[in-house]
C-alpha cells in the first residue's frame, strides 16, 4: 500500500493544477490520495484557501476528480486546519459544512501571551522564525515553545481533528539555536502532548516534507518522538505534504526503512470511510 493524505493545490499554496497532482500520485503508484488544503484562517495570507466560495469550488473539483479517477485511485476530500485561540474556526463546523472525509489539525502560527502577535514558524525564510519569536514572545523560547505544544493540546481536546500534522514542526528553523530536543523541558512538553494524542485516539503523521526539501535532519516527527509514539501504541500515517506531483512520495523509501527499523510494522490511512491498518511494508 502507497497513500498520501496531506497534499495541496492552487486553491491554497499548492504548485500545480489538482488534476496534475492526482496524475502525479498516480505515475507514483499511490492507491489512496488526500487533498488536504490550507483551511481559510480570519486574516489575510499567502498560503490558505480565501473564503468559502473558494472552498465551494475546491470542494466541487475534489468531487469531480473522485468520479474521474474512481477506477484507478481512491480520492478523499480534506482540509489542513489551523487552530488558534480565539481566532479560528471550529473544525467540526468545517467537517460538516463542507462534507470532509477526514481533517488534519496543525499549528502553523503560535499566539502570543501578552500581544496580538502571531509567531509563523513555517515557511522557507528562517528570518520569520526569529523576527516571529522576538516581536510574540520577546525571544523568550521556553516559553514560545511551551505555547507551541500548549496550543497543540488545546487543539486535540477542543476541535478532535482525525490526524495531527507535523507534531514537532517548531524545530523546523531552530537549527539547534535556540533549543535542543534532548532538554528535559522539551521532553516533557513531548511526553504531554503525545499523552493528549494518545488519549484522544489521533493519527500521528509522519511527515517527510522538511528532510526532501532541506529545511529538517530529521523527519516531522523524529526520531525521539516516533520512538515514544511506538512504546504507547500511537497509531501513524506516512505522508508527504506534497505541493508539486513530483512530491507525492517525496522521501517514502528512506522513511518506511527506517520506521520499520525502530520497529513500526503499519500504518493508518483513511479508506472507505474509516481508518485502517495497512502493513508498513
Amino acid at each position: 500500500m502507497k497513500a498520501n493524505l496531506h497534499s495541496h493545490s492552487p486553491y491554497c499554496d499548492g504548485k500545480a493544477p489538482m488534476e496534475e497532482m492526482v496524475k502525479g500520485a498516480l505515475r507514483k503508484g499511490l492507491k489512496i490520495l488526500g487533498i488536504s488544503s490550507h483551511a481559510p484562517v480570519p486574516f489575510k495570507n499567502s498560503f490558505s484557501i480565501p473564503g468559502n466560495e473558494q472552498l465551494r469550488q475546491y470542494r466541487k473539483e475534489v468531487r469531480y476528480l473522485q468520479d474521474k479517477y474512481k477506477d484507478q485511485i481512491a480520492i478523499y476530500l480534506s482540509l489542513e486546519i489551523d487552530y488558534i485561540q480565539g481566532m479560528t474556526k471550529d473544525f467540526e463546523s468545517f467537517k460538516k459544512e463542507f462534507g470532509l472525509d477526514y481533517t488534519i489539525g496543525s499549528i502553523h502560527l503560535v499566539k502570543g501571551q501578552s500581544n496580538d502577535h502571531l509567531w509563523f514558524i513555517d515557511g522557507p525564510d528562517a528570518s520569520n522564525y526569529d523576527r516571529g519569536l522576538r516581536d510574540a514572545f520577546g525571544s523568550d523560547i521556553y516559553t514560545a515553545v511551551s505555547c507551541y505544544y500548549h496550543q497543540i493540546n488545546e487543539m486535540i481536546t477542543t476541535q478532535k481533528p482525525d490526524m495531527i500534522g507535523h507534531i514537532d514542526k517548531i524545530k523546523m528553523h531552530n537549527h539547534n539555536r535556540y533549543f535542543s530536543e534532548d532538554e528535559s523541558w522539551y521532553r516533557q512538553l513531548v511526553d504531554e502532548t503525545l499523552d493528549y494524542v494518545k488519549a484522544n485516539d489521533c493519527i500521528l503523521e509522519v511527515n517527510t516534507r522538511g528532510v526532501y526539501k532541506g529545511r529538517s535532519d530529521s523527519l516531522f516527527p523524529g526520531h525521539m518522538i516516533l520512538q515514544k509514539a511506538l512504546e504507547q501504541n500511537i497509531p501513524i500515517s506516512l505522508n508527504s505534504d506534497a505541493h508539486k506531483p513530483d512530491e507525492m512520495d517525496g522521501y517514502y523509501t528512506e522513511a518506511m526503512r527506517f520506521l520499520k527499523s525502530i520497529g513500526f510494522r503499519e500504518m493508518y490511512y483513511y479508506s472507505q470511510g474509516d481508518w485502517k491498518a495497512f502493513a508498513l511494508d
